[in-house]
């Protein structure tokens, strides 16, 4: 759990600390790389929660995310096209179904704490 949040922190940082402006023809590219990144994160953050997080999966998948993102907005330019919609769509839905699934995480987690406690007093 600590591997995603730490790479959240750093970035979160290194971002407000720096005057760093991208060109504005690069701008496409680094928001569907940005958000396959963020996909990336919630999936790590979802699968320690379910007992399943692997390093080596996530620092992987974030790599091959972040790239796979970029070369799709890139051969959409190139082509003429918007092509990045598609990642777009694909890492939004995987976004929304990891936050979805992060939240009943807490949601019951925090339901069993309450019943333990409940059950404790007994």
């Amino acid at each position: 759990m600590w591997l995603p949040i730490l790479f959240l922190l750093i970035g979160l940082t290194l971002g407000l600390l720096t005057d760093f402006q991208v060109p504005e023809e690069y701008a496409d590219y680094l928001s569907i790389a940005v958000l396959a990144a963020f996909d990336t994160l919630l999936g790590g953050i979802r699968a320690h929660l379910e007992g399943k997080f692997d390093q080596r999966v996530f620092v992987s998948g974030f790599f091959f995310n972040v790239s796979l993102a970029a070369l799709l907005a890139f051969l959409g330019v190139q082509l003429g096209i918007d092509l990045y919609l598609a990642a777009v769509f694909a890492f939004g839905v995987r976004l929304f179904q990891n936050i979805a699934l992060i939240r009943r995480y807490m949601i019951e987690r925090s339901r069993k704490k309450k019943e333990d406690e409940k059950n404790r007093r007994k």
